[in-house]
């Protein structure tokens, strides 16, 4: 359901989020979330254009969440990188169709509910989840 840059970013941000003390170079964060470390630079560049991460230049630079992790929703940062289109009007350009069909309302109310889901969790509580596993990001070998 949804584009492999937005589960990308996802991984990116939890990963920034497990520890907001340091910046983390972009060739840690590739290989921490296991992102291709040249569409991870683009993902980062969207994250960074859309305030969620900042990037910190030089020596010891990196990347770091802008915000708290708690501010954070999972919208957000889908958002922020493959936003979610709502149908508004109908996608076939009908005339006739002033207002959606049955079809399309129905996708519609699918999209609104996805999100709605998806604003109403933020990173942080994915990260204080009680599962053993790290959500979206791999720290067993660091």
């Amino acid at each position: 359901m949804l584009p492999k840059t937005a589960e990308y970013a996802l991984r990116a941000v939890a990963c920034l989020a497990s520890d907001t003390e340091q910046s983390v170079a972009a060739g840690s964060l590739a290989e921490q979330t296991q992102v291709p470390r040249r569409y991870l630079h683009k993902v980062l560049q969207d994250l960074v254009r859309a305030g969620l991460v900042h990037s910190r230049p030089g020596p010891g630079g990196g990347y770091v969440l802008s915000q708290s992790k708690d501010r954070i929703s999972i919208l957000d940062v889908v958002n922020a990188v493959a936003p979610l289109e709502r149908i508004r009007h109908c996608p076939l350009g009908l005339p006739s169709h002033t207002k959606l069909c049955p079809l399309h309302k129905e996708l519609d109310r699918a999209y609104a509910a996805t999100e709605q889901a998806f604003a109403s969790v933020t990173i942080g509580k994915l990260l204080e989840s009680s599962s053993e596993v790290i959500p979206l990001c791999d720290m067993s070998h660091l």
